[in-house]
């Protein structure tokens, strides 16, 4: 129960984050380009990257799996969860499983890219 608590409170700081970089971007650079998700999704690969590393190596309290809930799940789950999709293919890449790689990289992007377009199908059927 605890650790659930952990990346809840992690989840909505993360989500909150998120939303304020979002308007940022919206405001500073306009809407004809999603650039604050671009960021968003860089900048959470990054510092997952990064934090993944600090864990590795128990870096100070990067050693304590609570930690690790609130960050990796926690704040950059709800920053974005590009960063774990991120952190799975390199994952896979540093194991030498390329071809493996490849197929989560490219099955993740195209079968996520059908199952928004019917979802949007779906609700625009079922709405008339």
């Amino acid at each position: 129960m605890l650790f659930a608590a952990i990346v809840f409170i992690g989840a909505g700081i993360g989500g909150v984050i998120r939303y304020g970089v979002s308007l940022a971007a919206i405001r500073l650079l306009g809407e004809a380009f999603p650039f604050g998700t671009f960021a968003i999704n860089v900048v959470g690969s990054f510092v997952m990257g990064a934090v993944a590393a600090a864990f590795i190596a128990k870096i100070g309290f990067f050693g304590m799996p609570a930690w690790r809930l609130f960050l990796t799940t926690g704040v950059l789950g709800g920053f974005t969860t590009f960063s774990a999709f991120s952190l799975d293919a390199a994952y896979l890449w540093e194991r030498d499983e390329f071809v493996l790689m490849a197929l989560y990289v490219g099955g993740s992007v195209l079968v996520s890219l059908i199952a928004v377009f019917a979802g949007l199908f779906l609700v625009r059927s079922l709405a008339g």
